[in-house]
């Protein structure tokens, strides 16, 4: 029977690693998730990257940290309402931009007066 050989990439040990070490979660939970057959693999690679499993305290403060540090869900909305208008305001920009394309090539080819003088008699 040919046994199956598994290369995994830095990219994604490193993410295995992370996950088994900013988590509550056990080697074989993270074996699960992930999909990986052999039980010495996480260790070993958290030995390959030089890193600790912090300690319950630490983990404990991490998250009073983030918590702290944290935006109230009406600050996420006001952000997310921001990155929406100023999208919405970049298009309205280009828009602007190709319709005053539009009209001096109008003018300039078609030799159609398209825009009013400004400080015209009325």
């Amino acid at each position: 029977m040919k046994r199956e050989v598994n290369n995994y990439t830095d990219d994604f040990k490193l993410k295995v690693v992370q996950d088994y070490l900013m988590t509550d979660a056990t080697v074989s939970e993270i074996q699960e998730k992930y999909g990986i057959k052999s039980r010495s693999c996480i260790p070993d690679w958290v030995r390959k990257f030089g890193l600790n499993k912090p300690t319950r305290r630490e983990i404990e403060f991490q998250n009073v940290m983030k918590e702290q540090s944290g935006k109230t869900l009406r600050e996420q909305e006001l952000e997310l309402e921001i990155r929406h208008l100023k999208k919405e305001l970049e298009k309205e920009r280009l828009r602007t931009l190709a319709l005053n394309t539009m009209i001096d090539i109008a003018e300039r080819d078609l030799k159609i007066k398209v825009r009013k003088n400004s400080g015209a008699k009325q």
